[in-house]
């Protein structure tokens, strides 16, 4: 139990000390960009989260897309607050020769608004996770932003 507290407050020191240079408002309510990649990761919904959630993300410079025919490298992937990897989110609905329901792992998409979807389990056990804390992290051609999400009972 001590090892839990101790990794939840070093993930929030963590957060406090974060530079804030890379997030900025956009289309998604409390989203975080990096303004060097175009991507946008927004806020889970809903959070907190019971069963299941949605994680919005933009890829781009969406709506623009000043150039629609770059494609993307996209990873979506949840983890807990000791950084271990608990589950990858799927796309929902598809997008271009991306099938809904593909899990968000190195998958190439081009400019525009997706969701991606996570029910609540691990996919390594399959079994629901426990209530707390979670991070998820949009990682587009090799740049992360990194956003928390709270899974309640």
């Amino acid at each position: 139990m001590k090892l839990r507290w101790a990794a939840l407050i070093g993930v929030l020191a963590f957060s406090a000390l974060a530079p804030r240079s890379t997030s900025a408002q956009s289309t998604f309510p409390g989203a975080g960009r990096d303004q060097g990649f175009g991507a946008v990761l927004g806020q889970n919904s809903p959070n907190p989260f019971t069963s299941e959630t949605r994680i919005p993300f933009t890829v781009g410079d969406y709506p623009a897309c000043s150039d629609p025919s770059r494609v993307y490298r996209i990873s979506l992937r949840v983890y807990n607050i000791l950084s271990q990897l608990v589950a990858v989110p799927v796309l929902q609905g598809g997008s271009g020769s991306v099938a809904g329901g593909a899990p968000v792992e190195n998958v190439e998409l081009g400019c525009g608004q997706y969701t991606g979807y996570w029910d609540a389990k691990n996919s390594r056990t399959g079994q629901d996770v426990a209530p707390g804390i979670y991070l998820y992290r949009l990682e587009t051609d090799g740049r992360a932003v990194t956003k928390k999400m709270i899974h309640g009972r």
